[in-house]
């Protein structure tokens, strides 16, 4: 099976750079388009019972954006070198697994790949697992790196 545009979210972790880095080996391989997506909350604050001011909403976007840029660039850095071209594109959203299979029907990919911290026991029940959210909401093949 060949695949013709994967799409790698981003979100600075060590893990989300080495399924960067094992999408860009697949991506180089099949001769694919890369896409490497970060998400940015639209509403960090959503259901919070306080009032925020919109110096502070102003101040958290320029911060999520800046640091959605800086983890794309170094993302793009990781599939360059091992020699494959990549777009990278923040997306706004809800920080979620819908938001991702969103994004992936837009850009019309036929494969995400995504790292998994691996957690299990209470930690899994606590915070949940974002790639088994993904495989849940999606037709789509879903690559898990967990290293």
């Amino acid at each position: 099976m060949s695949y013709q545009h994967i799409i790698v979210p981003v979100d600075g972790s060590k893990i989300s750079y080495s399924a960067v880095k094992e999408a860009a080996l697949i991506a180089k391989a099949f001769n694919s388009k890369l896409t490497l997506i970060s998400v940015v909350a639209e509403d960090p604050f959503t259901d919070a019972d306080f009032y925020y001011s919109s110096a502070i909403m102003k101040e958290y976007f320029v911060q999520a954006h800046e640091n959605a840029k800086n983890a794309l660039k170094e993302a793009k850095a990781i599939a360059e070198d091992v020699g494959a071209q990549a777009e990278a594109e923040i997306f706004e959203g809800p920080v979620n697994a819908k938001t991702i299979v969103k994004a992936s029907a837009e850009k019309n990919v036929d494969l995400i790949v995504m790292g998994s911290h691996g957690r299990k026991g209470f930690q899994k029940l606590l915070l949940g697992s974002f790639a088994q959210d993904v495989l849940s909401n999606t037709e789509l093949p879903v690559l898990i790196i967990k290293d």
